[in-house]
């Protein structure tokens, strides 16, 4: 039970991480599948 909630708290932790690490480098979808001619609002 220990080694599953161990899990669940890395799945959560990388799953965060990644989300605003990605997002720090520019890597959303928003800006990498939009042209120069897109407006983002």
């Amino acid at each position: 039970m220990k080694a599953m909630f161990t899990g669940f708290a890395a799945i959560i932790v990388i799953g965060i991480a990644a989300y605003f690490g990605l997002h720090e480098i520019g890597m959303s979808s928003a800006e990498v599948y939009s042209s120069p001619n897109v407006r983002h609002d």
